[in-house]
Formats: C-alpha cells, structure tokens, sequence
C-alpha cells in the first residue's frame, strides 16, 4: 500500500519577511509561484497562535498559487506593542501591507481570532478582497467571556490531536499570559455580527463537527448574516480543522474560490 505522504506535494520555497509599520511587527511567509492564475490565499492564525498552525494547509495551497501566512504582532516570537492593539489597529495595518503588495484582490482566511481580523481589512478594505473564508470563527454569542472560553478551550485542547496541540502549546509560551489575555479582551468585544452583515464579497464559514469554541447555531448565525454565504462542516474534527483536516479545507476552500 502507497505511503499516504507521497499524495502530499513537495515542501515549497518559504520566502520570509518581516515588516515593521510604526511599533507593530508582521511577519509574512510566501510560498508557490510569482505568476499565477490562481488569486493569493492570505491565512491569519487565531490569538495565541502563529503561522504554524497553517503550515500543512500552506503547503498544499502553494502547489497551485501563491500562499503568504501572516504572523501578528506580539505572536510567533514577534515582539509585543507597547501600545495597545485592539482588531481594528491590526487591521488597518494589515490591509496597508496587502495594499503595499499589489497581487490583486486576494482570499483571507482566517481561523478563530484571525476570522475578526480578516472580517475586519475585507470590510475596511474590500477592494483588495475577493472571498473571505473563516474557520472555527468566534467569539460564539453563547460564550462570549472570559470562563465560558476558557472552559471550551480546554475541553478542545482535550480532544485535539497531539500534533496540534505540540504546536499550540509552544505557540501559546512564546505568546505568553499577558498578550494573550489584552488580545483575548478585544476578541470578545468585537462585533462580528454586525461586521460581517456588511461583507460585499462572497464568504465561506467551516468548522469542525466537534468543534466546542465555535458551536453549529453559531456558525449558522454567521453564514445567514453575510449578504452571500455558505457553510461548510468537517465531519470528526474540533476547533483547529484547518491543522488536523488541511486536504479537506484545502479542497473545500479551491472549490469555493471557483464558484
């Protein structure tokens, strides 16, 4: 019987780069060709995390076009801003660094907390947007504080893979208890209802079936909201579907883009 990995394409070429706009610090990394047919996917880790938790999807993406996944400031061992970063400073930022790219309206996928700031530059910025995909979204209406997301967490951290949960527990340490905590503030404050009622662009909501952080009534809510969307669920899997499942939402994700 074939080794399943051999299915998988060959480890891209990552150019990376780090940019600093004021006190903030972004890092992209940049994979799969410079021409393309294909529109550039933008992938945005959740709080607490980094690029890594994209790093199978990355891959996949970047066989067929280019790929650039996003580190934020104050995560995946970038330093900490002095000031205070609430989702719209960060995606203002952000959309003045995809502006400064110039590859055309681009798809931003964004997991967890990453789906704010991705709701956020396409709503600021909609002409540099083409879809907006957002995985595991929060924060769930159901759950919106401080215990009830503590408590979902650790219920998934119990359930998810070893392989994810290696790579966010190392993510989290470089993150550390403060950041995460200020960020954590402004993830349940923001308005994402109202944010993603005003979406122009077609959006893709997924999740994992087990998924406890972002529930089905809550992601449904989110998918009747926006003015065009549809939803998609990942049978058996939990809040880092992107991680544990990366050919299904790669391919979910390359299906929504050509419709």
């Amino acid at each position: 019987m074939p080794d399943i990995r051999a299915l998988d394409p060959p480890p891209p070429r990552v150019y990376r780069r780090r940019f600093e706009p004021g006190s903030l610090s972004f890092r992209v990394l940049r994979s799969g060709p410079t021409v393309s047919e294909q529109p550039a996917v933008v992938l945005i880790h959740g709080i607490g995390m980094s690029h890594r938790s994209f790093a199978g999807l990355h891959r996949l993406l970047a066989a067929e076009g280019p790929v650039y996944s996003v580190d934020l400031p104050g995560f995946g061992g970038l330093p900490k801003p002095s000031a205070d970063m609430d989702v719209a400073t960060a995606a203002r930022v952000l959309g003045e660094l995809l502006a400064d790219a110039r590859f055309g309206p681009a798809v931003l996928v964004g997991h967890s907390m990453g789906a704010q700031w991705a709701i956020e530059v396409a709503t600021r910025r909609p002409e540099l947007v083409s879809r907006v995909v957002v995985i595991g979204a929060v924060t769930d209406a159901a759950r919106r504080s401080f215990f009830a997301q503590l408590g979902s967490l650790a219920l998934d951290t119990f359930c998810e893979p070893p392989c994810v949960n290696a790579v966010a527990f190392a993510d989290y340490a470089r993150c550390g208890p403060r950041w995460y905590a200020r960020q954590l503030r402004h993830m349940l404050r923001y308005p994402i209802e109202d944010r993603v009622r005003a979406l122009p662009m077609p959006v893709l909501v997924m999740r994992g079936s087990r998924d406890p952080i972002a529930g089905l009534r809550w992601c449904r809510r989110l998918r009747d909201l926006a003015p065009a969307a549809e939803l998609i669920l990942v049978p058996g899997h939990h809040h880092a579907v992107q991680h544990s499942a990366p050919r299904t939402v790669a391919s979910a994700l390359r299906a929504f883009v050509r419709t």
